[in-house]
């Protein structure tokens, strides 16, 4: 089974994870086509098998969805819960392996090498790990086992839902592999390439690193090494968190200056209760905008210090908000926070220490409040009405605004 005698990487993917989560909790719904979504003008963000067979498929705008799909139960997006049992999903992996990397709330890569005295060779693993997980977890899974992490990825796909697929041969299976199943292949790449006629990865083979990294970049080159099954990147189970985001599409086209503000002072709140969950602090603060056009704008800040407090991340927001003229309407609004460090790092506050505690503490409390109750447990009188200057703390002093390229 190992291309290269040494590595056994598995891609474990939950199926249909957030539809699966809503039939989890509600029973009745068994057999029946789920779409999950964020209300009428937003995009699908999980369809179940059921809805797919309608031709419903995750990112389609939700009016399409019912277009499609009438008779479909229409769900909202319950992140907090997802997330719940994403927790137990990777506490299952985790007893598989130390070497487990989460990519994502329903999936994860791990390595298995050398665990074959417990688990028993690939095959036998795999359906360990599908079994502990129906078990544990009550969702089915799809696992992909390969000596490579790209084609174990690739193989997750090959049999789902609930599926398990096995690399038994690289070369055998690398002839199967279509360029549309090549994680980093867009359409318009393989519309070039296949006005080449070719359309399979190994096909990429005799046109050399040389000429294939003309074609399509530094991206070629990895591209030819692929064709022949050639992954160095491996599992990584501290895999670095460059940026933390959260983003919201509007129920209506808006350019409401309040409206807007309170959106992102719930949205920044989430930001930074994600950011204290992970000990991370962040500096550079950036704004998301999508006009009515769907033209997508962003703008930054560097604060003086790093922070996990919603009131920075929301002051410097609110700052590059009302920096940006157009005056909408907008669809989407979004704030993130980058260039992230270890909590605790980076000079700390000269004065008003006494205040940033009591921020402190304030924080840790509403983390613990949603922690046990949920985000609808506690709501910032903002949110629900227009925002007042210095809610939590004074705007930190000292941006550098920036609008990226």
């Amino acid at each position: 089974m190992r291309g290269d005698g040494s590595q056994v990487l598995a891609h474990v993917d939950m199926d249909a994870f957030y539809a699966s989560v809503e039939r989890l909790d509600r029973p009745q719904l068994a057999g029946a086509p789920i779409i999950v979504g964020g209300g009428k003008r937003g995009v699908v963000s999980a369809a179940s098998y059921e809805a797919r067979r309608f031709g419903v498929r995750s990112a389609m705008p939700m009016f399409e969805a019912r277009s499609r799909c009438p008779q479909g139960v229409f769900l909202p997006v319950r992140m907090e819960r997802y997330q719940q049992v994403s927790r137990r999903v990777m506490e299952v992996l985790a007893g598989f392996t130390p070497l487990l990397e989460p990519v994502s709330v329903d999936e994860a890569y791990l390595d298995l090498t050398g665990t074959e005295r417990l688990w028993g060779p690939p095959p036998a693993a795999g359906r360990a790990i599908k079994e502990a997980m129906r078990r544990t977890v009550g969702l089915t899974c799809s696992v992909g086992i390969a000596p490579v992490r790209f084609l174990a990825k690739i193989a997750s796909d090959r049999d789902k839902p609930d599926g398990l697929t096995v690399v038994e041969d690289l070369e055998t299976f690398l002839a199967t592999v279509s360029l549309k199943e090549v994680p980093g292949v867009g359409a318009r790449a393989r519309e070039r390439l296949g006005q080449m006629g070719l359309g399979r990865l190994v096909e990429l083979r005799e046109l050399g690193p040389e000429r294939l990294e003309r074609i399509m970049g530094v991206f070629g080159r990895r591209l030819w090494e692929l064709s022949w099954g050639r992954d160095p990147s491996g599992v990584s189970p501290e895999r670095e968190v460059k940026s933390v985001s959260n983003e919201t599409t509007l129920e209506a086209d808006t350019g409401d200056r309040e409206e807007l503000e309170a959106r992102l002072l719930g949205l920044s709140q989430k930001v930074a209760r994600r950011l204290r969950a992970k000990g991370l602090c962040g500096r550079t603060v950036t704004l998301k905008l999508k006009h009515r056009d769907h033209r997508l704008v962003t703008r930054s800040a560097t604060l003086a210090r790093p922070t996990d407090a919603a009131g920075e991340i929301y002051a410097a927001a609110r700052e590059l908000l009302a920096a940006y003229g157009a005056p909408g309407p907008f669809r989407l609004i979004g704030v993130g926070l980058s260039h992230l460090g270890a909590a605790g790092q980076g000079q700390a506050e000269l004065f008003g220490a006494a205040k940033a505690g009591r921020n402190r503490a304030l924080d840790r409390a509403e983390d613990a409040i949603v922690a046990r109750f949920g985000e609808k447990a506690i709501t910032r009188g903002a949110q629900i009405a227009p925002p007042l200057a210095g809610l939590d703390q004074d705007a930190p002093k000292g941006h550098n605004k920036k609008e990226p390229k």
